[in-house]
């Protein structure tokens, strides 16, 4: 083999790169589930670090697993093995009271689905994890009222979701992902169901984020437009994450 396809070879068996300060950590995590007799591995010595202000696109083939990654990180899902570490803290090591609160202040997730609650005006659905938290009902709404200008939505807070484009309802599910200022946001497909043009206004809005609220991202998508524009590609194949060379 030639010395260039000697490192064409090594570059595509890279690993994901480790930042030297790491916001999460993946450690040699497996998840496996078992269908009748049969064990479904998904993911497989798996190592992640991310940084805190990385912007990390997820990427691979439908059903390779990127969602279960996702909730792995996000503690949804507990691994079979290994250690998922949130600003060194052990996430599966966590009482139940630690862990609602790590996700209530610490992460937000955004789905391919929007989930609003169809009932409730888009400030409402916004205020939600405020309210979780306990704060009183004047703060919620102050910073419901921040986050939806912020994401372009200053004109639609009474507006229930029926009344709202589909770009729209997905700024609200971004509005709600963020109002507590998580260090984390997770996000699966975000852009799945839009059309061209909103998903990247969409993905504007997530870069815009990134610059001004400082949030780290970790975006699971099939979408090469986004995923180009991130701060790493990561292709996870065979339950491992390999790093996309430009």
């Amino acid at each position: 083999m030639s010395d260039a396809a000697t490192t064409a070879s090594n570059a595509a068996e890279r690993p994901a790169a480790a930042p030297a300060t790491a916001l999460i950590s993946a450690r040699a995590v497996d998840k496996s589930f078992h269908d009748a007799e049969r064990e479904i591995v998904v993911l497989h010595g798996l190592d992640l670090e991310v940084a805190a202000g990385e912007e990390i696109a997820i990427v691979g083939e439908s059903g390779v697993g990127k969602s279960t990654l996702l909730h792995v990180l996000g503690s949804l899902e507990r691994p079979t093995a290994g250690q998922i570490l949130f600003e060194d803290r052990d996430l599966f090591a966590m009482d139940e009271r630690e862990t609602a609160e790590f996700r209530n202040h610490k992460l937000g997730f955004v789905f391919q689905f929007h989930y609003l609650l169809a009932d409730f005006s888009a400030i409402e659905n916004v205020m939600m994890p405020a309210l979780i938290a306990r704060l009183p009902d004047r703060e919620a709404r102050e910073l419901a009222e921040g986050v939806l200008e912020l994401v372009g939505l200053k004109d639609k807070f009474q507006r229930r979701p029926a009344e709202l484009s589909g770009g729209e309802q997905q700024r609200v599910a971004v509005a709600r992902a963020v109002v507590l200022r998580p260090r984390l946001v997770l996000a699966d497909e975000p852009t799945g169901n839009l059309d061209p043009k909103t998903a990247d206004e969409v993905h504007e809005l997530f870069h815009r984020l990134n610059r001004e609220l400082g949030l780290t991202l970790v975006v699971a998508t099939h979408n090469e437009r986004l995923s180009r524009s991130m701060t790493r590609t990561l292709r996870l194949h065979d339950g491992r994450l390999i790093a996309e060379i430009a």
